[in-house]
């Protein structure tokens, strides 16, 4: 397992400021440049742990040599670029697109939200485009109009007709709802937020609430007092520590507490983490917590957060495959490729009695 040590030695700083990066403390003085090699690095290196070559490994289509068609693409993500820099999670999207096209020896140029409606020449010139996180309807239209091979990376449109790669987060919702019943938790409380990317926006509907939604009920424990979603909702990420810490504080303020907090992401985790201690709550004893994505920062934190991992680099590599099928031919059907999760419990909460 590589260890902040190994952080700090490769970026050529001191421990301490690596944990205060990973741990997201916002008295830390630091360039963003400094700041954004320690997030990178800290992903690139959790690459290479034996957790994570013990994951599939996918070869590349061809040896390293550059790729009939796929001299130059593009990614357009949802994210802007100082948002990404604080979802490690994307930067492992990023990391895995980057990593095949070296393995392609194909160049990428990176767009952002704020930057998409003027680069329509720049989505022409392209071989192709993958297209990162959820996007508007009107932005998928937009892409697609000025470019033909299109793949999506962890969000699902739609259309049928396009190519996508993502993880199954309504099943990964159940696996961590049905471990927690086992561990013998019972009011199980959700943080996340409302998803307004289609429009009009319905209650519940973003994945992971909704297959939350549909548990409890289906267990017959559902009670919306359990649930707080945060209602800042646009096309950016809207799932930051902040949100955590305010939506967590409104949770515990309840008459009856919740024994568990499910986090939508492990960003929110952080935040729930710090509103608990806040509060004088001890975890897991008080309050336990499991997210999802196990960013690097998850397996520091004490006591090291339970979540499921999404595997961000082998969606980004998946992408840049299925990206490289389609310019070199196939055009009769499209393919939706989901990439396996794994729930790793650690200690911010109880394994399941049956683990």
């Amino acid at each position: 397992m590589v260890t902040i040590r190994e952080i700090a030695r490769a970026v050529g700083v001191s421990s301490g400021t690596v944990s205060r990066v990973l741990n997201y403390d916002p008295s830390l003085s630091i360039s963003e440049p400094k700041r954004k090699a320690i997030i990178e690095t800290a992903e690139a290196l959790n690459y290479e742990t034996p957790r994570s070559r013990n994951r599939l490994k996918m070869a590349p289509l061809r040896a390293a040599n550059r790729m009939p068609g796929l001299q130059q693409l593009a990614t357009v993500h949802f994210l802007e670029a100082d948002e990404e820099l604080i979802d490690p999670y994307y930067i492992g999207v990023r990391l895995g697109i980057e990593r095949r096209c070296r393995q392609f020896d194909a160049d990428i140029i990176k767009v952002f939200h704020a930057d998409l409606a003027s680069s329509a020449a720049l989505l022409e010139s392209m071989a192709g485009v993958i297209v990162i996180g959820k996007h508007r309807p009107a932005d998928i239209d937009f892409i697609a109009s000025h470019n033909r091979h299109v793949v999506f990376a962890d969000f699902v449109p739609k259309d049928e007709n396009f190519d996508c790669v993502f993880s199954d987060l309504g099943a990964a919702t159940r696996t961590i709802l049905d471990g927690l019943k086992h561990a013998g938790y019972q009011r199980i409380a959700f943080i996340g937020a409302h998803d307004r990317i289609d429009e009009p926006c319905q209650p519940y509907s973003e994945v992971r609430c909704r297959a939350y939604v549909d548990w409890q009920k289906a267990n017959g424990t559902f009670d919306p007092a359990l649930i707080a979603l945060n209602d800042d909702c646009n096309n950016g990420q809207n799932l930051k520590l902040e949100v955590g810490y305010e939506q967590a504080r409104t949770l515990l303020s309840n008459d009856i507490r919740p024994d568990v907090i499910v986090t939508a992401n492990d960003n929110i985790a952080i935040g729930t983490a710090r509103a608990a201690l806040e509060a004088g709550l001890t975890i897991p004893d008080d309050i336990a917590i499991a997210s999802y994505n196990d960013i690097p920062v998850a397996q520091f934190l004490n006591p090291a957060l339970s979540t499921m991992k999404i595997p961000g680099e082998a969606i980004g590599e998946t992408a840049v495959d299925l990206l490289a099928e389609r310019i070199n031919g196939r055009e009769d059907y499209a393919k939706r490729v989901t990439i396996p999760t794994t729930m790793i419990w650690r200690d911010s909460c109880r394994p399941p009695k049956d683990r």
